[in-house]
């Protein structure tokens, strides 16, 4: 069993030191009609900044759409793509690495001991606890810290599965990341870092991602958005959707249909940037030390700005 480390109480953040970070999932409606009310007035905003009738038929247009993909055994790696051919290339729906981009980048020529010495006073939100079981819940454990509270108690080793810095903005980070014009329109770049061991249960995203990798290596195991089918969904927010099957550890008895989702797995290097089409189920494990960054479109999939991009407006 681990043992929860106490932070200090001057490297704990109060009310104040931590209005960077994002705002905690809210307490429980008071009604079900009100929980009901709220999760449609969010699918209407998420339509509407995508540019979508509804975030359902985009769902349904993003499946449809993946039945016609070719089966791959691997994922391809590209050099350096413009953003014309970075859109024409994920207009197939498929997903591949690019490689060369993210090595330009001031942050990658830096290590990871510039997280204690230069960003150690930096509001973060640390995963703590049993985080993969309850990654898709309201209510998973997090605790607001300092990054050098957060770096101290990674540190300790007391914990069988390792805090996790996950989905954080962190803009002084980010003033050193250049990011591709790949998509219109892009939400913030949002922040990984943790040791081995750290990881994201699978699960996807209805919106195109560019994922770059700058510090350590990620495996990533990746499934096709037909092959929700197979593995068990539910749904976070219409948006996200995770899945109980772990491709690490098939458990074949408890979740026969994922027999029949196919996987691809792939190995992400410093410098890569994995692009992950909308819909694709994916599965992040960090090999060592690891800083990666990502960034959502907000549009219409690009493999869907075709034919079938008028029956979603």
């Amino acid at each position: 069993m681990s043992v929860e480390k106490k932070i200090p109480a001057s490297q704990v953040l109060g009310p104040a030191s931590s209005r960077g970070l994002p705002p905690r999932p809210p307490a429980e409606f008071a009604t079900p009609e009100d929980a009901l009310a709220s999760k449609a007035a969010r699918e209407r905003k998420d339509a509407q900044v995508r540019g979508v009738e509804s975030i359902d038929a985009m769902r349904t247009a993003i499946k449809r759409a993946a039945h016609d993909l070719p089966a791959i055994t691997s994922v391809p790696r590209l050099g350096v793509l413009s953003a014309a051919a970075f859109r024409a290339r994920a207009a197939r729906g498929l997903p591949f690495l690019m490689s060369g981009l993210v090595k330009r980048w001031p942050l990658f020529a830096e290590t990871p001991d510039i997280l204690r010495q230069r960003y150690g006073h930096v509001p973060v939100r640390a995963r703590v606890g049993d985080y993969i079981n309850t990654a898709f819940a309201p209510d998973r454990a997090m605790q607001d810290m300092s990054m050098l509270a957060y770096l101290d108690l990674v540190a300790s080793g007391e914990h069988a599965l390792p805090p996790y810095l996950g989905n954080l903005e962190l803009r002084e980070l980010n003033s050193q990341c250049h990011w591709p014009t790949y998509f219109d329109k892009m939400g913030p770049p949002r922040f990984w870092i943790g040791p081995a061991g750290t990881v994201t249960p699978l699960h996807c995203d209805y919106d195109d991602n560019i994922f770059a990798q700058i510090w350590g290596s990620k495996r990533i195991f990746l499934a096709p958005p037909h092959h929700d089918a197979f593995l068990y969904p539910s749904e976070a927010n219409a948006i996200l959707f995770g899945s109980p099957f772990d491709p690490e550890a098939p458990d074949f008895d408890k979740f026969p249909l994922a027999r029949q989702a196919s996987m691809v797995e792939c190995i992400v290097h410093p410098g890569d940037m994995l692009y992950v089409p909308a819909g694709w189920y994916h599965q992040v494990r960090a090999l060592t030390f690891s800083l990666s960054s990502n960034r959502w479109a907000r549009a219409v999939p690009l493999a869907l700005q075709g034919e079938a991009s008028p029956a979603l407006r």
